[in-house]
């Protein structure tokens, strides 16, 4: 494992996402295991921002997510489901 020590959470945020996007770019159908919470938010929206400028495609990747609140509906507003659809699934194209 490869620890990265950078000086703020843009630079972290950009770097998580090329890191994600190289092993994508090397493996298309990638299993992907997705946080929640605001940490990822700055990452997911550059996975979004490299997907439109058209850097890489989510089409064969799998994922699931590392949070989920029980007996929450996923439509519900405040589930991760919803997280999700909200910023990241929604805007990319993964199945």
């Amino acid at each position: 494992m490869r620890s990265v020590v950078l000086s703020d959470y843009q630079l972290l945020s950009h770097e998580a996402a090329r890191i994600i996007v190289e092993a994508v770019r090397r493996k298309p159908s990638l299993t992907l295991a997705l946080p929640t919470g605001s940490t990822p938010l700055e990452m997911y929206a550059e996975l979004v921002r490299r997907y439109a400028r058209g850097d890489v495609s989510f089409a064969g990747v799998r994922t699931f997510n590392l949070d989920e609140y029980i007996g929450l509906p996923a439509d519900h507003p405040n589930s991760y489901r919803s997280y999700m659809n909200r910023h990241f699934y929604s805007h990319v194209d993964v199945s």
